[in-house]
């Protein structure tokens, strides 16, 4: 009997010590990952606001020059503030962009305040930080290039791995993100301060077995960002760059499954390709009605993780071009 309780107690005493071995390994494994420095993506700096280019200039110059007397020698526009119309016209496209396309407010609050974003126990507790300039929030001295490489990159200030789901944004125009920068700035500061997020030893176990992986690792970081968005207008070009936000949950090829990094109560993403595990058979009226009012054709409800409220705000332009881009997908089984 003393053999056995011997026996018994070295085996726990083993599986004690492997299951601390095991967590300090993947704790460091973890960290590694996580504290990867990133010095060489130094981000992008771009005008904010984005100044007008020669058309609007030379709109404005005709509109004005309508009543413009015809004795007076000066440029109609000479005494027009143009960064001022810029400005304007920039936080009027970002605040779009954030409100109907880009989701910003779903993580960091309708105040750009920060808050709790998922409290997923022993995975993850995610925290958005406040975006806004003052207290508890971005210092003044946060500039462009910190803001590209966040949004763009997943790289945070001190050039450590960031939460910051860039792998959705990182096909975003300069423009684009120069209008987001305008109209976030724009916004009354909030005196909040949000906790970090924090991870659980499920979360360092996903992150060391590469399960859920940063965005900064899946980013391609020598991508040439195109100046400006493209026309935008009901075509595949447009609708594919519109998609480009979608893949952090439906996959880089729009075939869904279960959302790498995600909430666990998340339903897996849909299948947004046509196949008959998708969207096959849905017409753009359809795609359109679903996003509009959370429906599906056969009149079930989309999964209330799909923030279709905030697409519903896009326009009917920017919905039929995302539709016409996914019908023009190959087929694909939803991931797994």
């Amino acid at each position: 009997m003393k053999k056995l309780l011997l026996i018994i107690l070295a085996a726990l005493v083993l599986g004690a010590v492997t299951v601390t071995c095991a967590a300090i390994y993947l704790g460091s494994a973890a960290d590694a990952i996580m504290d990867a420095s990133w010095d060489d993506i130094t981000g992008k700096d771009v005008p904010v606001p984005w100044p007008l280019n020669e058309a609007e200039i030379q709109a404005l110059r005709d509109e004005l020059g309508a009543t413009w007397p015809e004795d007076d020698p000066d440029d109609p526009i000479s005494s027009v503030d143009l960064d001022a119309i810029a400005l304007k016209r920039a936080i009027e496209r970002g605040e779009h962009l954030v409100q109907a396309r880009l989701g910003c407010t779903e993580c960091h609050d309708t105040d750009f305040g920060g808050k709790l974003y998922a409290d997923a126990g022993p995975v993850f507790v995610l925290r958005a930080p406040n975006i806004t300039t003052g207290p508890g929030g971005l210092p003044d001295t946060f500039g462009v290039k910190d803001w590209d490489r966040i949004v763009r990159h997943g790289v945070k200030r001190d050039g450590k791995t960031a939460i910051m789901p860039a792998v959705d944004y990182q096909e975003l125009s300069d423009r684009e993100l120069s209008d987001v920068i305008a109209y976030v700035r724009s916004q009354p500061p909030v005196d909040r301060t949000v906790e970090l997020s924090e991870r659980g030893p499920i979360g360092t176990m996903l992150i060391a077995r590469g399960l859920i992986v940063p965005s900064v690792y899946e980013v391609d970081h020598d991508r040439l960002h195109r100046a400006e968005p493209p026309k935008e207008e009901v075509s595949v070009e447009f609708g594919r760059h519109l998609s480009r936000v979608c893949v952090g949950c439906h996959r880089a090829d729009l075939r869904g499954g279960p959302i790498a990094g995600g909430d666990p109560s998340w339903a897996p993403a849909a299948n947004l390709t046509p196949h008959e595990d998708g969207l096959a058979g849905w017409s753009t009226a359809d795609f359109v009605k679903a996003m509009r009012e959370g429906v599906r054709p056969d009149g079930t409800a989309l999964d209330p993780s799909m923030p279709w409220p905030m697409l519903a705000k896009m326009t009917d332009t920017e919905l039929e071009a995302l539709a016409t881009y996914l019908q023009s997908l190959d087929p694909l089984p939803t991931g797994e």
